[in-house]
């Protein structure tokens, strides 16, 4: 790669209950001592959750009955958020169509003061590309990386609907075509005004909105992308996916933005795309293909920025393991331990 960053190692508040029950009896299921344990152990500035909420395979695990896929994404998230280590969940639906603010609003209302939601923009701002129906690219997208429609269409409705609980808003950026890569610092430059763009027109905002880049291209991780995006105050998301690089080769863009919040998506096993993931997973009742060197890593990481004082947003998908709330359990079990073991983590860079 280019100019590529060399590839190297190295106050608590009380959470407050949401309701026992969700609309129409959609309760959380019941949790076990250790898990509520395992739950107080963890700072409340980090945020561990799933992409989504509507997966009846969940039955036992987050709900206390089993329910449709379309119920429960209409009345799910109140159970949801009633679990002790869901303190966040990513809105992946935005992706395909822009929220109105009275959507925001509604799903603030079911979640309880300490919950945070991780949004991801949609993709009409975010892919060069203009889709058909099966995914084929057919023209270029002349909405591509539009500030003022990502600030009217997204980022506004968010914030004056979700408020205090607005977490990362995540701008996902689809694997480029072959033309852009062939210069990376130029998008990069491309990129890097739009985001200042945004900060402009965001000047004002109730609540100063937290903006997040994941990107699918491992040839973007540079330089240029790190001063691009801490000029701009945006974060870069540690994006576990099968098109990544892994985790730990993507430390040290976050050094480079050190100090500052995690935000983090746990999205494919490596070795897999998204449709064999979901055939091999489903119904995501289990942990299939477990990953302890993303989970390390990731765990390692949280673990540093919450000593630092800095919030963490982790979200995990079902196709990263088999189980996304299984997979919660586990990263928060990691982090526990870490700061069990080394309670005067040192704060002065991401790990």
């Amino acid at each position: 790669m280019s100019d590529q960053i060399g590839l190297f190692g190295a106050a608590e508040e009380s959470a407050e209950s949401a309701p026992a029950k969700g609309a129409r009896g959609i309760g959380p299921a019941a949790q076990d001592d250790d898990t509520r344990a395992l739950a107080v152990k963890l700072p409340a500035a980090i945020h561990l959750g799933t992409s989504s909420w509507s997966f009846p395979g969940w039955a036992g695990i987050v709900y206390d009955k089993p329910a449709g896929e379309s119920t429960l994404s209409k009345k799910g998230l109140t159970a949801y958020s009633a679990h002790p280590l869901l303190r966040t969940v990513s809105i992946d639906r935005s992706f395909y169509s822009p929220l109105s603010r009275a959507e925001y609003d509604t799903y603030a209302a079911q979640v309880p003061a300490h919950f945070r939601f991780m949004v991801k923009a949609p993709s009409f701002i975010t892919d060069e590309l203009r889709r058909d129906e099966g995914g084929r690219g057919i023209e270029m997208n002349p909405r591509f990386l539009d500030a003022e429609a990502a600030v009217a269409e997204f980022i506004k409705p968010a914030i004056s609907g979700l408020g205090e609980k607005a977490g990362p808003l995540v701008f996902q950026f689809s694997p480029l075509s072959r033309r852009t890569l062939a210069d990376v610092p130029a998008f990069v430059a491309r990129l890097h005004a739009f985001l200042w763009s945004v900060k402009r027109l965001c000047t004002g905002f109730s609540v100063e909105p937290l903006i997040a880049v994941e990107v699918r291209n491992g040839e973007l991780l540079t330089r240029e992308l790190a001063e691009a995006l801490k000029d701009a105050g945006a974060r870069y998301v540690l994006g576990v996916h099968a098109r990544m690089p892994t985790p730990e080769e993507q430390l040290p863009l976050l050094r480079a933005l050190w100090p500052g919040p995690l935000v983090a998506r746990w999205n494919l096993h490596a070795g897999f795309k998204y449709e064999e993931a979901k055939t091999q997973y489903a119904p995501f009742n289990r942990l299939v293909d477990e990953d302890p060197e993303s989970r390390a890593t990731l765990a390692r990481v949280a673990a540093a920025t919450a000593q630092a004082g800095q919030p963490v947003y982790i979200s995990a998908n079902n196709k990263a393991e088999g189980s996304a709330p299984l997979t919660v359990y586990k990263l928060a079990q990691a982090i526990a331990d870490i700061l069990a073991t080394k309670p005067h983590v040192q704060g002065d860079r991401a790990a």
